[in-house]
């Protein structure tokens, strides 16, 4: 019997799959990363592509896939409203015929399965903070159901999975995350924001900008993944996984400005429909179970994303490396070139 694991994970060319690909190869595990690259990049795993344990395999999960697995982290559906909502049918398709495909693989190969489910779950919720018990309060036909009723019926599955046929799974719900790698167009108010403003473009508020949202760095997301999945057979969640500190948009927009020395005005735009007004994550469970908090605190975390996007947006003339992939990370790895060119690789 092998040592290692062999590890796969769906949407692993994107933001945080990228980062979960990294983590688990520098565990010594084999990781196979799908991607259908629908909203992941190849650019974000370029630096993984000469380690032999690591494989890239184009699949769109909504099909059935047939590979030999010991675990599976099924992070593969559109996060964003642009993205998911961009066409709904195939966001839910991904969720649904997604989740039964992936479970089908974990129950024949008797793997470990993770779902990343989403703060979405709980809607725009009654109940504040919100805890795992919270039932939610979601609009079923409204514009973003593809995503919020798409990941309730995958948690739905994942669960009948488990009591019906013994699957072995672990379910995340997953609060606003942000950090490097994020897209410059993905419409998540964090990378909106910081592109706005090096822009020195109007940083669009929607609504009063009194709404509350939890942002969690990408790292200490990361970090909780893996240790929900190392949890005993008894912890399947939902677990929430988030950053209790709570924060109006309109704070975050003037700190991005404060931060990026913007010129920016900030401006303000009606709410999107179900747009919730309150988030914030009851993380006892996560706390009691699984010995994780957040470490990374928003001006922290917003620092290293910020660098990020200098880099990205200046067309990788700015050396960012130690943003994008810290060189301790792959000492067996020569540093990733991403774009540069030859002489700034170098410095």
């Amino acid at each position: 019997m092998h040592g290692y694991k062999r590890i796969m994970v769906t949407g692993g060319t994107g933001f945080l799959g990228s980062f979960l690909c990294e983590r688990l190869l520098r565990e010594g595990n084999d990781v196979l990363c799908v991607d259908n690259y629908y909203t992941g990049s190849r650019d974000n795993v370029l630096h993984l592509l000469d380690d032999p344990r690591f494989e890239i395999l184009r699949h769109d999960i909504t099909f059935p896939l047939y590979v030999e697995v010991d675990e599976i982290y099924n992070l593969a559906c559109p996060a964003s409203p642009v993205h998911y909502q961009h066409d709904p049918v195939q966001t839910v398709k991904t969720n649904v015929h997604g989740a039964i495909n992936m479970l089908g693989l974990a129950k024949r190969t008797k793997a470990k399965i993770f779902q990343a489910s989403t703060s979405e779950v709980y809607g725009d919720p009654a109940v504040h903070p919100q805890p795992e018990e919270y039932r939610g309060s979601v609009n079923p036909i409204g514009p973003r159901a593809c995503y919020d009723e798409g990941k309730r019926c995958a948690e739905t599955l994942f669960f009948d999975y488990h009591r019906q046929y013994g699957v072995e799974i672990r379910v995340a719900r997953i609060f606003n995350t942000y950090g490097p790698r994020m897209q410059t167009n993905d419409g998540r108010v964090v990378s909106n924001f910081i592109v706005q403003a090096l822009q020195n473009q109007p940083i669009t508020i929607f609504g009063d900008g009194k709404q509350t949202r939890s942002f969690c760095y990408v790292d200490d997301l990361i970090d909780g993944f893996i240790r929900l999945m190392a949890a005993p057979a008894g912890v399947t969640g939902p677990i929430n996984l988030g950053n209790p500190g709570e924060f109006q948009v309109r704070e975050l927009a003037e700190m991005v400005v404060e931060m990026t020395g913007s010129k920016s005005d900030i401006i303000f735009q009606a709410l999107p429909v179900d747009d919730p007004t309150q988030r914030k994550p009851d993380i006892s469970r996560a706390t009691q179970q699984l010995g994780w908090q957040p470490k990374v605190n928003l001006r922290e975390g917003l620092e290293r994303t910020i660098a990020y996007f200098e880099w990205k947006l200046s067309g990788g003339v700015k050396n960012k490396l130690d943003v994008r992939n810290p060189p301790e990370t792959y000492p067996h790895l020569a540093a990733p070139n991403l774009g540069l060119t030859a002489p700034e690789a170098a410095r």
